[in-house]
């Protein structure tokens, strides 16, 4: 992965340690990696005229990673996904963080101190988002939490006090060119938050 390269179906991009990624989509929605992170580029088609071809589905196979809805799911929400093996979360116009642990999360340091649990957890800046699996949905709203230990168990909302905020270095989160950008304007390193 480079700069101004472009990112087709099916790529899988990768993080390295100490290293962030932005991606931008051609519909303005945007994605950027954590750390030690994968994810796919399943599916993203956004066609301006034919917004009945949208399709959005990435998959976030490793790591942590904070998403922007862009203009095909700010058209139709049901149209934008984010797989994980845990649960899959679907989008309601959102700017939301999600960090993916199994086992691998020991560097990232909590306000106990300690590692998050393995599983999938959530935080959602602004909108929703709805993450479901086989054994249950989970709607988490502006402010929430969200956590699924395993794709066994339902997902299910977590007290503020428990949960994971995923954010980035002011480098990386400012959107200078357009849109609301990711994170907050006064970070000044990556951090996970509680």
């Amino acid at each position: 992965m480079g700069r101004d390269l472009p990112v087709l179906e099916g790529d899988v991009l990768k993080t390295e340690a100490q290293t962030y990624a932005r991606i931008k989509f051609i519909d303005s929605g945007e994605v950027v990696m954590r750390p030690n992170s994968q994810i796919k580029t399943a599916a993203y088609i956004y066609t301006p005229d034919k917004p009945q071809e949208d399709r959005v589905l990435i998959g976030l196979l490793k790591g942590g990673m904070r998403a922007v809805t862009g203009l095909a799911g700010k058209r139709d929400h049901d149209k934008v996904k984010f797989e994980t093996v845990t649960a899959t979360i679907g989008i309601r116009g959102t700017h939301f963080g999600a960090l993916l642990c199994h086992e691998d999360c020991d560097d990232v340091v909590t306000i106990t101190g300690r590692p998050p649990s393995d599983g999938l957890h959530v935080d959602v800046a602004s909108g929703a988002v709805e993450v479901s699996n086989l054994a249950g949905r989970q709607e988490i709203g502006t402010g929430q939490f969200g956590y699924v230990a395993d794709a066994q168990h339902a997902p299910r909302l977590v007290p503020p006090e428990e949960g994971i905020r995923v954010t980035m270095p002011t480098a990386i989160s400012r959107n200078e060119t357009h849109g609301q950008g990711i994170g907050q304007a006064k970070d000044s390193a990556c951090s996970i938050g509680q």
